[in-house]
This record gives structure tokens, C-alpha cells and sequence, in this order.
């Protein structure tokens, strides 16, 4: 579904991704694991157009996107869970669920969406009417979720979603990752916590300042002695 070829972006002047080629297979999870300042989130930004390429390219659904306008990526079915959630804090709850529909146009559509991501996330029904800046954090994360899948994407890109959760809210938010992933969803993740984006995921690519040092099915990598070690904490 997602094919990105010998990618290579600048960042603040920092050659943050160098020759970066991987993809994402439909109806698959494929996570990206490794230390802060790897390229992780650089690499979502591109996928976007929030960030330019210098060289390389991304292909979607077998059309090149690099360089397209990000509203138009988001049409296209691309849709992020950015790092830190970004919610609209002023707004309430179904406000934002309502900007995550903005590319779209078809009203009853919208409506039975917002109802379908209740049912997904109940405490967002019971909140609803909630400033979501007041909301927990483990709330805020299901919120920025369901305002990405308001796009009705066909790739749902995650950028971090347990950062700064809880154990028990991270043990939920993979959870619900997996409920997504269940009802045919695409899912490429971004994610700190190896243990548990390795333990999902369909494949894996560990990236290092920029370069993908290793890739293989998310069990495998898991299983392997230099992950562990590095990512891992294990020996």
C-alpha cells in the first residue's frame, strides 16, 4: 500500500533521514522502533509533506505523493495520530471529532461516523459536550485517534501514542490499536516502547540516526539479541 524508496530528508539541518526505504503492506501493522532523535517521526512528517524531500520518493496505492499537498494526502487516505496528541484543547470533544471530518463533505456520512467513534470510545460519548484540554491524557489519546479516523483514512499513521500514559493506559491504547487493526485498518507505528509495538505488529524496521539497521516480522525482531539489548532492556 505504502512504498518509500531511498528516502532522504534534512531536518533543521540535520541529515535526518538517509536512504530510508521501506513498506507498509494493506491490512498489516508495521512499526518503526529506535532511540529519540532516529528519524522516527522526520519519516511520518515526510509521508505528510509536513517536512520536504530532498531526494527518494513515496508511492501510495501505486501513486507517487512526495511533494503533494498535505490536504490532499489526507483525501488521498493518509491520516496521522501526531506525537503529544495536538488535540484543539479549547474545543470540545465533538468539535474535534468534526475537524478530523474537514476534508469531507457528506454530512449523514459525518454524523454516523461520530456515532461509530462513540461506540469505540464510549468515554468520549460521555464527554462530548467536554473541553477537551480539560480531558486525562489517556483520554486525550483516544480522543486524537478518533479525530484521525474521522478522515475515514486508508493508513493510519501513529506517532507515539502511549507517550507519557500511564502502564494501564498504555496496555489500553495498544488495545485499541489492535481493535482498529481488527476491523481492517492499515497501521504504521511510530513507537518508544518496542516491547509492545514489536509484540502487535506484522513487521518491524529498527531505524538508527537515520538509516534502517534491520527489518523482519515484529516477533522475529523482538526475539533478537540486539534489539532486546538496545531497545528492549533486556539481555
Amino acid at each position: 500500500m505504502l512504498k518509500i524508496n531511498d528516502l532522504h530528508v534534512y531536518y533543521g539541518g540535520i541529515h535526518a533521514l538517509k536512504g530510508v526505504s521501506l513498506q507498509v503492506p494493506e491490512n498489516k501493522i508495521v512499526t518503526l522502533v529506535g532511540a529519540n532523535g532516529a528519524g522516527k517521526s522526520t519519516l511520518l512528517r515526510a509521508i505528510s509533506n509536513l517536512v520536504p524531500v530532498a531526494s527518494g520518493n513515496i508511492t501510495f496505492k501505486d501513486q507517487d505523493i512526495t511533494g503533494k499537498n498535505t490536504v490532499d494526502i489526507v483525501r488521498n487516505g493518509i491520516t496521522m495520530v501526531p506525537e503529544g496528541r495536538r488535540i484543539f484543547a479549547n474545543l470540545t470533544v465533538l468539535e474535534n471529532l468534526r475537524m478530523g471530518a474537514y476534508a469531507r463533505k457528506e454530512k449523514a456520512e459525518i454524523e454516523a461516523d461520530i456515532e461509530k467513534m462513540y461506540g469505540l470510545f464510549p468515554r468520549l460519548k460521555e464527554r462530548s459536550w467536554q473541553i477537551a484540554g480539560t480531558l486525562s491524557g489517556g483520554e486525550q489519546q483516544m480522543l486524537a485517534i478518533a479525530r484521525a479516523l474521522m478522515s475515514r483514512p486508508k493508513l493510519l499513521m501513529m506517532d507515539e501514542p502511549s507517550l507519557g500514559l500511564a502502564p494501564l493506559l498504555v496496555k489500553e491504547v495498544f488495545k485499541i490499536i489492535k481493535n482498529i487493526h481488527s476491523q481492517g485498518m492499515t497501521i504504521l507505528l511510530i513507537e518508544q516502547n518496542a516491547t509492545a509495538a514489536l509484540k502487535i505488529a506484522d513487521y518491524g524496521y529498527v531505524l538508527e540516526t537515520g538509516t534502517i539497521v534491520m527489518r523482519g516480522p515484529g516477533q522475529e525482531l523482538a526475539d533478537n539479541q540486539d534489539v532486546r539489548q538496545a531497545y528492549l532492556g533486556k539481555s
